[in-house]
This record gives C-alpha cells, structure tokens and sequence, in this order.
C-alpha cells in the first residue's frame, strides 16, 4: 500500500504549526546534506582512475 503526495500533505496540514515548521527544518537539513555528498563526490573522482594510483604499485622482490 502506497500513500499518494495529497494523503501526505492531509496529514501534514493537520499537525501544530510548530511541528510542521521543525518537519520543513528537517526536510532542508536532509537535502542540504544530500547537495554536499553530490558535491563532494565530485572532488573525488580521480580517485576512481586506474592512472592516477600511485599508492597502489606493487613491488615484486
């Protein structure tokens, strides 16, 4: 059983104004938090580059 976005926002308008307000807070810290991974996967990638891994010679003896 799925809950359709209009059955949500029913729910949500029934709560105290407070609560819907600390909801909205809660929702953008968890997307600000997502925008940041995104980001900072991006300044990573040439960590995903064979070429680029020095750390990773192995020495035959």
């Amino acid at each position: 059983m799925s809950i359709t976005k209009a059955e949500i926002k029913e729910i949500i308008m029934k709560l105290p104004v407070e609560e819907i307000k600390q909801l909205i807070d809660e929702i953008q810290e968890t997307m600000q938090t997502q925008d940041l991974m995104k980001l900072a996967e991006t300044g990573f990638q040439e960590w995903n580059d064979p070429e680029e891994d020095i750390y990773n010679n192995e020495t035959e003896n």
